[in-house]
């Protein structure tokens, strides 16, 4: 058999078999071959849409890749129009609206506020009414948010089955893109219906021949009723991917779980009145922030994907629109430091609990969560001109995203049993040069700044993957957090001996209030485990738990059930104690049951 070496997280000299060699050729990252055989790059037929379309073309530089300043600061400063009036505050000149205008109701005159959630409801009523020849849309009730309301999301598909039979067989990724999961960053759920719209019977249309779109434009109803960030009980949404605490993340899990989405895109909007003004004397310019999954046991192909197939075409289509745009990043309160943070890298958020799935997540954040309806056509205007290009590359893709998916699925299950797995990573700090506007001038303003990197992790635990985990039979909260996640969980019909690795805990502490991963709902604060790994011979009854490592989502897993991983089941009460979980070291010979 002709066999490469390909160059990857595990080290040199992995061989792949002839019957890999699209994935050599969509993901160039071989470094030697014998004997040469020449490689070609699956070509898809044309998509025919009114959205300019700049083909990724995958470049064989390693990720992380440099960043998108010092790339190309000139594309980014875009100068203050010169015959802007005089009433226009210099900052203000440099966000001009846009020329294109959208008919949502925010935008009707005399509307003050964003769409209403019954304003919403109306609408996604229409579109199936509004649906343009072949194109299935169908409303999906997903449940009700903590105060009641509704939670929706709409399918927007070309075939005439069932839904899920047509998904399945119709062999179409699903690209999934979901807003407003902060209930004060509207700007992404507008956007969403002008998306809806174009889908249902404008020029997005012609896209559902690739792919099928799956769209809940608001995540939080509750808290965009009440203009709050958080859900009812004080959750913050994107910080609930992994525990599942709230009817709303549930939602979003039942999405994922029945329509497995090969992407998903999560659109926010970031505060520019924030510590930059007193830490650095600059306001934040950037119309948009992106970041893609950048957690712990991420599949090196679902990263370089969402890197040459997603980031850089949105990118490119944003900057074609005269919109500017950098790496997502945060800075804290402390005036005395000059840190500032790409995007976290726990388990725990949207796009990072979706690498974790073995899909690309890409998060977008607008500039403007607190400038009410300052620059919101702008606003509004950078997540249709993103999303449109996210679209447009997911069916440029989609073959190959199933053939990429495929792939890493078998590939996270087959390494069941051995090789590391990372427990706990932190960003690389580095330094970076940030271009903020001066308060006054409105003028680009270079600042050096220490950087948290997220495109590399620092090590700082690491473990044997094992053959999987055990679960007391009492276990019960941990396993229906699991299934919901998509878990392949199994019961053990017959009691066993298993050898394993018991864990002792060492040590605990409360995390700061603070930490993003404390919430109002975790009674008694969050915990903070240490934990020793003691051989054992595994004593396990009759209806305890088995959860195999041998399958698409072992790593999920590995962050659920380690118990001191950043974001896990144990820290956060649902495993009730360590003892009522083991690592299995070999895969059981006893009669088990999947969980339906």
């Amino acid at each position: 058999m002709t066999t490469c070496r390909v160059r990857g997280p595990r080290g040199p000299g992995r061989p792949i078999g002839r019957g890999e060699w699209w994935l050599a050729g969509l993901l160039p990252i071989l470094v030697s071959c014998a004997p040469s055989v020449p490689l070609t790059r699956p070509q898809p037929a044309p998509v025919a849409v009114a959205v300019p379309v700049v083909p990724a073309r995958p470049s064989a530089a390693p990720v992380p890749l440099p960043p998108i300043a010092a790339a190309s600061a000139a594309a980014d400063a875009v100068a203050a129009p010169a015959s802007a009036a005089s009433a226009v505050s210099p900052l203000d000149a440099r966000f001009p609206a846009p020329t294109v205008a959208y008919r949502t109701p925010a935008f009707e005159t005399g509307h003050a506020a964003s769409t209403s959630n019954a304003e919403l409801q109306t609408l996604l009523a229409a579109l199936a009414r509004e649906a343009g020849p072949g194109v299935q849309v169908r409303r999906m009730p997903l449940g009700s948010s903590q105060a009641g309301l509704p939670i929706e999301a709409v399918l927007f598909a070309r075939h005439r089955e069932s839904v899920l039979d047509g998904l399945l067989l119709g062999g179409r990724p699903t690209v999934l893109v979901v807003a407003q999961q902060h209930g004060d960053e509207p700007a992404g759920a507008e956007a969403l219906i002008v998306v809806a719209r174009e889908l249902a019977q404008g020029s997005l249309a012609a896209l559902l021949d690739r792919i099928n779109v799956v769209l809940l434009p608001r995540a939080n109803p509750d808290g965009a009723q009440a203009n709050r960030r958080n859900s009812a009980s004080g959750i913050d949404l994107n910080r609930d991917h992994l525990l599942l605490r709230s009817p709303e993340a549930q939602a979003l899990a039942r999405l994922m779980r029945e329509f497995q989405p090969l992407v998903v895109m999560d659109l926010h909007e970031y505060a520019v009145g924030t510590a930059f003004v007193d830490k650095f004397a600059g306001v934040p310019r950037h119309d948009a922030l992106l970041q893609y999954a950048t957690t712990a046991n991420l599949p090196e192909f679902v990263t370089k994907a969402s890197e040459e197939w997603f980031r850089r075409p949105v990118v490119a289509a944003l900057r074609r629109e005269g919109l500017s745009v950098e790496w997502y990043h945060t800075t804290g309160p402390d005036l005395a430091d000059r840190k500032v943070a790409m995007g976290g890298v726990r388990p725990d958020t949207l796009r990072n609990v979706v690498g974790l799935h073995n899909a690309v997540g890409l998060l977008l954040e607008t500039r403007g969560a607190d400038l009410g309806r300052q620059h919101y056509a702008r606003r509004v205007h950078t997540h249709v001109v993103a999303v449109q290009a996210a679209l447009v590359s997911a069916a440029e893709h989609a073959s190959e995203l199933l053939r990429v998916r495929r792939f890493v699925d078998a590939d996270v299950a087959s390494v069941a049993c051995r090789g590391p797995a990372v427990i706990q990573a932190v960003a690389t700090p580095s330094e970076y040069e940030l271009l903020l506007l001066d308060p006054v001038s409105g003028a680009d303003k270079r600042v050096g700044v220490a950087w948290d990197s997220a495109l590399q992790l620092q090590v700082q635990k690491t473990r044997t993957r094992p053959c999987g985990y055990w679960l007391a039979a009492d276990q019960t909260d941990a396993v229906r957090h699991l299934r919901a996640l998509g878990v392949t969980v199994q019961r053990l019909e017959e009691a066993a001996d298993l050898r394993g690795e018991a864990y002792t805990e060492t040590g605990r502490s409360l995390l700061p209030a603070g930490d993003p991963a404390t919430s109002v709902a975790d009674a008694g604060g969050v915990l903070r485990l240490q934990v020793q790994l003691l051989p054992a011979l595994l004593d396990v009854a009759a209806g305890s738990h088995y959860v195999g490592l041998d399958q698409p989502l072992a790593n999920l897993v590995i962050a659920a059930l380690e118990p001191d991983t950043d974001a896990s089941f144990a820290s956060h009460r649902i495993v009730g104690s360590v003892g009522a979980l083991a690592r299995v070291l070999e895969r059981p010979q006893v009669r088990m049951t999947v969980l339906p």
